[in-house]
């Protein structure tokens, strides 16, 4: 028997059903494609890193002067013909660096030298080329997530800088009765530097873009404020390291003191002022720049240490992990260096040694936003 129903309860053959309250409102409708857009950040991070490795085994093959013209778009064709060779090789020819350093080589070396850079160039065309195709594909399908249209165009527009500045400092080098046989030192770092600038963009964007919007404004909430800016702190300083790094690979300074922890035998290398005006010193005297670099290098490993012991004392244990990887990359690092000084910069040591610098300057960036945006666990762990 059924029970007594309310005089003011509609009747409807249909069983009533019980609306749930919706959740999740400050994302819903805010995503966009935030999987595809990190994706493709993704694909341009690794291009970079490329871009990174392939760069500086350009360097140290010295064939970066071997393209003496910049043609962003006709040169992306290399030479088809024996007689397209034959001119490449004879503009080549007309530098100081083919009149003092590589007056030996037939058309053969030319080529080797000249597939280094021609590829170094045009991994720089393909990364540009991912960089538009992708912004606009996501523009036009409307799929950027909202307040990310700017933030996107940057990585575009850096990238067009450094095309700029690689050659600006090429021309540096491509020189006519001045002896100069390679670019200029600070020249290279601001281009090595504009290149990890770059990487720690799109770094950034893809950490933030693998959370969703409230779950970083939930985590905000937990920021630590003091480990956060000590990570920032690290990131400085270990960008300003890459700089140095970069001043060092310029002038050959690695390989001008091959004993440690002394330099020649002394505390500070010999003549460490020996150039004239005094400035020059600091971007040009081998002894000088890698006593420097050497110098920093121990102090970033001291001031990360710092952080690592700060970091210890986290209470989420992501973050706790973040920063030891950091730590052991930095030890990592210090060890490559000292063994790359020691066997005279060989090849494979010195690319690692470089490679590795990108893999510490991702973990710090991974750790600073895990400071910035802990992740939540549980209680029980």
């Amino acid at each position: 028997m059924s029970g007594k129903r309310s005089i003011f309860e509609e009747v409807s053959d249909q069983t009533p059903t019980r609306e749930t309250a919706a959740t999740g409102g400050i994302g819903r409708g805010r995503g966009g494609a935030r999987r595809g857009v990190r994706a493709w950040l993704m694909v341009l991070f690794a291009l970079v890193v490329a871009m990174i490795v392939v760069g500086g085994l350009t360097r140290l093959t010295d064939s970066g002067l071997s393209i003496t013209e910049w043609r962003p778009v006709t040169g992306a064709l290399p030479p088809l013909t024996q007689a397209d060779w034959q001119a490449e090789f004879d503009k080549y020819k007309e530098i100081d660096q083919f009149r003092l350093m590589n007056n030996w080589m037939e058309l053969s070396d030319f080529k080797q030298i000249y597939w280094w850079e021609w590829g170094h160039r045009q991994l720089g065309r393909l990364i540009g080329l991912v960089w538009f195709v992708g912004f606009a594909g996501f523009l036009v399908a409307r799929k950027i997530p909202p307040g990310w249209t700017g933030r996107l165009l940057i990585p575009g527009l850096l990238g067009g800088l450094q095309g700029a500045i690689g050659w600006w400092m090429v021309a540096s080098g491509v020189t006519q009765g001045t002896d100069t046989v390679s670019v200029a030192s600070y020249r290279l770092a601001l281009h090595l530097g504009l290149a990890f600038a770059i990487l720690g963009v799109l770094g950034w964007y893809v950490l933030l873009l693998g959370r969703d919007e409230r779950s970083l404004m939930q985590a905000r909430r937990a920021r630590d404020c003091k480990l956060f800016g000590m990570g920032t702190g690290l990131m400085h300083f270990a960008f300003l390291q890459i700089l140095l790094g970069a001043l060092v690979a310029g002038i050959d300074a690695g390989r001008s003191f091959t004993d440690w922890p002394l330099m020649a035998g002394g505390f500070f290398p010999p003549e460490p002022f020996g150039l004239s005006p005094a400035w020059r010193n600091f971007f040009e005297n081998p002894g000088l720049v890698q006593f420097i670099h050497r110098i920093s290098g121990y102090l970033l490993l001291i001031f990360g240490l710092v952080v690592w012991l700060k970091a210890r004392r986290s209470a989420n244990p992501h973050t706790r992990f973040a920063f030891n990887a950091v730590t052991a990359a930095l030890l990592l690092q210090m060890v490559l260096g000292i063994v790359t000084v020691l066997y005279v910069a060989p090849l494979h040591l010195a690319i690692l040694h470089q490679l590795v610098a990108v893999l510490l300057w991702a973990l710090i960036l991974r750790a600073r936003f895990l400071a910035a945006y802990p992740i939540a666990t549980s209680v029980r762990g």
